[in-house]
């Protein structure tokens, strides 16, 4: 759990969530806030499996 929580990638993407967040509920809905929701969810996907798969290898 503490690779998860003081990894960089995890703590960008969490902070950039948080943007993501706010302007889902501010701003317009139109398919760049689709575009930048996918591109979100891909990188929050990423940094996780790179997270897990550096915990695999301290094995």
């Amino acid at each position: 759990m503490r690779k998860f929580l003081f990894n960089g990638a995890i703590i960008s993407s969490l902070f950039s969530g948080v943007s993501l967040l706010k302007s889902l509920s501010a701003g317009p809905r139109d398919w760049r806030l689709l575009l930048t929701a996918v591109a979100w969810a891909a990188t929050t996907a990423i940094a996780v499996g790179n997270v897990v798969e550096a915990a695999n290898q301290d094995d």
